[in-house]
């Protein structure tokens, strides 16, 4: 049986799901090249001519999918009528393009598709699945009323397909004048089995954003929030919280829709490079005090439910389990816990979850998922153009030298970030690494960078929480003492690394080769793309990295691993 299933607004996807396997995937700011791009009209075409064969089930995934009653009627900009017009209305198109119908399947709203994905790939029998998002569904009330948006949501789920909700948390699009009427209408529509928390204008991640307003990012940049949160100083500023749910006289939409701290409008920054080394400080320490006041909340959310349900294998997902300060926090303080940090956490995830969750609906397959094994994003590019032919040894050569090389191996990570087939990689014990790869990559100062270690030496450099491995960068580590004096360029100032560990492979295979020369068993391992662009995709994709880097002495070249071919 094949499911299909697409998700619109940002970081949109496709995913086809078979018999328990994926067997496409497509993330639409891969072929734009427009970084979160909304509509994957792309990317259904990359699937459609393929030809895999008869699609048994088709789902369409919007934010708006709680008590509306259909929505072909919803004239919602952005999510429904945003087609091109030669294709005209979304679902005209895929009927003239697939010859079937868009289902609308009410159950598979924004965050159970979020859970799904993270359950099936945690390989787990059962577990709780804890969702922190910034944006999740619309809740509809009578009349197409909009009330509110998930935001915070903790499901039972089991196999086959049972997916229970016994939390839900929403954050009010009209504030506090809707307060009684939402409660009342969200109540009757999940039961008294359900608990149901709402919040004024604010979530979780909405708490979050108000320090990434207050940087002038966009509110789906947290990630930089996160890097400088690192540089700041714990205040004494009042909680964020209280009993459980953010005070909203705390905040202010500057503008409307997006979050800032109340009284401190007049600090907003209004662009990337007004943060700087001379005065980042008063933004570093609001920015730690969002980090600290929401994975105490988190936690908080999580061992309640785990306590209540006597469930100890927890599954971490939404826009806020990409937060690897938060994951390693969760870890340290609840050690009876087993948690499963999903890496396609953000929208990218929607789409795979949506289908495996409809998959196991129809089939009732109760076959357990075995722990994600980095599925890799649909890819059947060209091959190199010209380039020299060199060697592994070649490689090593061109770190050991100093130089920035690119890597490109085969299909594409399917999530953020880059574990060996998009990759940038630099010698780590150059004290001068974080600067030389922030400038090549055109990111802001204040960014840490991960790395990656051959898995048996993962133990000698990092504090490792009692894990084994940490295979897609999901969590920080705190370094050893010799560990930041050895590799500078990939410890953060707060002494942490978001650290990959390898066993196999050309990454191995490559380290294993540096370590034997160096004695080092660790590479700087960072995205293969530059600051505010998707991750570098096809082969004209990285010749077009190479002459961005023309004028750069740092950069050694591109290694196209599967036919050795390094073009510079």
């Amino acid at each position: 049986m094949r499911v299909v299933a697409f998700n619109t607004a940002h970081d949109s996807s496709v995913c086809s799901y078979v018999d328990g396997q994926i067997e496409f995937y497509c993330k639409e700011e891969r072929l734009s090249r427009v970084k979160r791009d909304k509509m994957p009209y792309q990317s259904l075409d990359l699937y459609q001519q393929q030809n895999f064969g008869h699609i048994d089930h088709f789902l369409y995934l919007t934010p708006s999918d709680i008590g509306a009653d259909d929505l072909r009627q919803l004239d919602y900009p952005g999510l429904v009528l945003d087609a091109p017009d030669d294709y005209g209305h979304l679902y005209t198109y895929i009927k003239k393009k697939f010859g079937c119908e868009l289902e609308n399947n009410s159950r598979l709203t924004h965050h159970t598709s979020h859970a799904s994905a993270a359950f099936y790939n945690s390989g787990f029998s059962e577990a709780l699945v804890v969702v922190i998002d910034r944006n999740g569904s619309y809740f509809f009330g009578d009349g197409g009323l909009v009330l509110g948006r998930e935001s915070e949501s903790v499901f039972k789920v089991s196999y086959p397909d049972n997916f229970s909700e016994i939390y839900k948390s929403f954050w009010l699009l009209e504030g506090r004048k809707s307060k009684s009427l939402a409660r009342r209408i969200i109540s009757q529509h999940y039961g008294p089995s359900v608990e149901i928390g709402i919040n004024n204008e604010f979530g979780i991640v909405l708490v979050y954003e108000a320090a990434t307003t207050l940087i002038g990012e966009d509110p789906l940049e947290n990630g930089k929030t996160m890097g400088l949160s690192s540089y700041g100083k714990k205040r004494n500023y009042k909680s964020l919280f209280l009993d459980g749910h953010p005070i909203g006289n705390y905040f202010s939409f500057i503008p409307p829709g997006v979050s800032c701290f109340y009284g401190d409008e007049e600090y907003l920054l209004g662009r990337r490079d007004d943060l700087t080394e001379d005065n980042y400080q008063f933004y570093a320490d609001k920015a730690k005090h969002v980090q600290i006041e929401t994975q105490k909340e988190s936690l908080k959310l999580i061992k309640r439910f785990v306590n209540q349900t006597g469930i100890k294998n927890v599954c971490i997902v939404g826009g806020y389990g990409l937060n690897v300060v938060a994951n390693n926090y969760y870890i340290k303080n609840s050690p009876d816990i087993n948690f499963y940090f999903e890496p396609l956490a953000d929208d990218s995830g929607i789409s795979i979850g949506a289908s495996m969750l409809r998959y196991r609906e129809v089939t009732q397959d109760s076959t357990i998922c075995p722990v994600q094994d980095n599925f890799y994003h649909y890819y059947n590019g060209d091959g190199v153009k010209s380039g020299d032919k060199k060697s592994i040894q070649d490689i090593v050569d061109l770190i050991n030298d100093q130089k920035v090389v690119a890597i490109f191996q085969g299909s594409p990570e399917a999530g953020p970030r880059a574990l060996g087939h998009r990759s940038l990689l630099f010698d780590p014990r150059n004290k001068d690494g974080k600067d030389i790869m922030n400038t090549l990559k055109r990111r802001e100062w204040y960014r840490p960078f991960a790395g990656v270690i051959m898995e048996e030496h993962f133990s000698s450099y990092f504090k490792t929480l009692g894990l084994k491995k940490s295979e897609y960068m999901t969590i920080n580590f705190e370094c050893k003492t010799k560990t930041s004096q050895y590799v500078p360029s990939i410890v953060h100032v707060d002494n942490t690394c978001r650290i990959q560990t390898v066993n196999s492979g050309f990454l191995y295979n490559l380290l294993s080769l540096f370590y034997e020369q160096t004695g080092c068993p660790m590479l700087m391992n960072t995205s293969f793309n530059l600051a505010g662009h998707p991750l570098v995709h096809s082969v004209d994709d990285a010749y077009q990295f190479v002459d961005e880097m023309k004028n750069n002495p740092s950069f050694g070249g591109v290694y196209f691993v599967d036919s050795g071919i390094l073009v510079s």
